[in-house]
């Protein structure tokens, strides 16, 4: 058995995420390496000991830099606040390690650059955490698309929408810039960005215009550390603090294959949990999909005749047939959010193994391309204008 020592550098949210994948991977899939959950960083306000101790990490650790140049150390997982991705990244390629980083790669567009460009450099095996392109049937959409079943892609529609942030929710590191980058719409338009560039094979060309909005200026500030890096101790400390990123970004976009777009990402749309969703119209055909009903992808079949054409509902928990499910649970035993995590932990050890992943996964290069539409909508918000992605680099 050929094993592959991991450390993770973070923990909140993505760090439980991850911790629970590459705690599950090697039971319900057979990798070509074994992780093994050597250390775990955390502040020494967040007690890691605890944290490994809770997560079956082997050790805890409060010294980054110690750890990523480690040479126990075969894999570097990044999950802390956006504007620690670089450095972590930065040290960690240059300690020759391999490195798998959460979304979005970067706080800043100058940061996805310089760590695209070291990983390109020393050669080395980099991975972005873009996990719901391993959810069954978004991987499914991708190879129908690729299959032609769509046709000529002529308009999407993508959204990511969730509740969560009302005015009782304290001034987290997700709503200031010089931690984040910017808000929803590094935080949710990022993944459908990816998504639909994934599930499209095209590029974004062109920004055509945006629209960016600050909702609640003020927070209060946050008395303690917060739980999975939403949750918080909402009662708060004495004062206020500005909201420096957006509430909600909303653009429309032109795709390589000549396609028009819009996309919206919205912290405060009431009744909206947790809604990734996109719309994918072709000549042949069209495609679905809601993460709120993450197993069904619909289908519009264009090509049957007239009289029997309408949505189907595939449910993609078809083990021989679906991405990924033949290694859960039988036909129609439906899958969660935690295991495209698990899917993204198994194809990361099999590009490291020398095998193929059962469906791209974004390296740094990759998710540098997403980083650049981020950019190129913000400017188009700031200056009132189309801006083409030639002009972002």
């Amino acid at each position: 058995m050929t094993t592959i020592n991991v450390a993770l550098v973070g923990q909140g949210f993505m760090g439980r995420s991850h911790s629970n994948a590459w705690g599950q991977v090697a039971k319900f899939f057979k990798p070509p390496l074994v992780p093994v959950m050597h250390t775990v960083f955390g502040q020494p306000e967040e007690n890691p000991q605890a944290f490994a101790d809770n997560w079956g990490w082997q050790n805890a650790s409060t010294d980054w830099e110690q750890l990523v140049r480690s040479p126990e150390i075969g894999l570097v997982d990044i999950v802390t606040p956006n504007y620690i991705h670089a450095p972590v990244a930065r040290a960690a390629i240059a300690a020759g390690k391999p490195v798998a980083c959460e979304k979005p790669i970067a706080g800043s567009l100058a940061d996805a650059r310089q760590m695209a460009e070291a990983a390109k450099a020393a050669n080395l095996k980099t991975f972005v955490w873009y996990n719901y392109r391993r959810c069954p049937a978004v991987a499914l959409a991708h190879q129908m698309v690729k299959q032609g079943k769509l046709g000529t892609i002529r308009h999407v529609r993508a959204v990511y929408l969730q509740d969560w942030a009302d005015e009782n929710v304290p001034l987290l590191w997700r709503f200031e810039k010089e931690l984040a980058g910017s808000g929803a719409h590094g935080d949710l338009n990022a993944h459908i960005i990816d998504m639909t560039r994934f599930v499209t094979g095209q590029e974004i060309t062109e920004v055509v215009g945006a629209i960016a909005e600050t909702f609640i200026k003020e927070r209060t500030l946050p008395s303690g550390v917060a739980a999975g890096g939403i949750a918080a101790d909402r009662q708060g400390a004495a004062g206020k603090g500005t909201v420096t990123v957006d509430d909600a970004v909303l653009f429309l976009a032109r795709f390589s294959g000549g396609a028009v777009a819009s996309f919206e990402a919205a912290r405060q749309a009431t009744g909206n949990q947790n809604r990734n969703s996109f719309e994918i119209n072709g000549t042949k055909g069209s495609l679905k999909f809601d993460f709120e009903r993450m197993n069904e992808l619909k289908y519009y079949d264009a090509t049957l005749p007239r009289a029997v054409q309408g949505w189907s509902t595939i449910m993609c928990t078809h083990g021989g047939d679906h991405p990924y499910v033949a290694n859960w649970w039988p036909d129609a035993h439906i899958i969660g959010y935690e295991h495209g995590f698990t899917n993204q932990a198994y194809d990361i050890l099999r590009v490291l193994g020398g095998e193929e992943p059962t469906v791209p996964i974004p390296d740094f290069e990759d998710a540098y391309q997403t980083q650049r539409v981020l950019e190129a909508a913000l400017i188009s918000a700031d200056e009132r204008r189309p801006v083409a992605l030639e002009e972002v680099k």
